[in-house]
């Protein structure tokens, strides 16, 4: 059987949110090693450190959306 439309919904936002994690993590890999290059170590690390995050939450949110995909989690029909 196939999604209905909040899982649907469901499915695509936790997909986008963890789209744009993964590119503010790329994004911010960039500004961490501008950093580095500047000589500014500490605030490196610390971006990478939210880099780290970021990624682990994306993996979370990705995993979350196969989830609804294979009806593990169920969303009831709106309206």
């Amino acid at each position: 059987m196939g999604l209905n439309k909040p899982e649907q919904d469901l499915k695509r936002d936790l997909q986008g949110v963890a789209s744009d994690l993964k590119w503010s993590a790329v994004e911010l890999l960039r500004v961490a090693e501008r950093l580095s290059q500047a000589g500014n170590e500490a605030d490196a690390q610390a971006v990478l450190r939210m880099c780290t995050v970021f990624h682990a939450d994306e993996d979370r949110l990705t995993a979350y959306a196969d989830e609804v995909k294979a009806g593990r989690i169920v969303r009831g029909k709106s309206g």
